[in-house]
């Protein structure tokens, strides 16, 4: 079975709201893992993140990386909240993996979380 790696970095994460879609396709758990220090993060109505590749500016941001098979991959991202795109992201270790990236337009007027360096991080501030 052909598989890729996906960097997640929202509620597709273990034990979050929507890991189960990675489950159900057959995904694997890899790693944490870091993006490169050129990314920002928002949270879209404190539902969910979303990510932007920010060349010159931005941090580090948390995610997972998983293994999952190309064919379940257009069903995880189907079931993606609106806005939500696959693209492909820059790792701390200057590898590229697929990636679950924002929209633009989904960021405006949503608070920037950048700072608290991850969705998990971000939760747990709010506890």
């Amino acid at each position: 079975m052909k598989t890729a790696l996906l960097a997640v970095n929202g509620t597709l994460m273990r034990d979050l709201e929507l890991n189960k879609n990675l489950l159900d396709v057959g995904a694997t758990f890899v790693r944490e893992d870091q993006t490169a220090a050129c990314y920002r993060i928002w949270s879209i109505g404190d539902r969910h993140p979303a990510m932007l590749r920010t060349p010159g500016e931005g941090n580090s941001i948390d995610l997972e990386i998983w293994q999952v098979p190309l064919a379940g991959l257009a069903s995880v991202l189907l079931n993606e909240p609106p806005g939500l795109v696959i693209g492909k992201v820059l790792l701390q270790d200057d590898s590229i993996v697929l990636g679950v990236l924002g929209e633009p337009f989904l960021c405006q007027d949503q608070p920037e979380i950048t700072a608290y360096g991850g969705w998990r991080a971000y939760l747990a501030s709010k506890q």
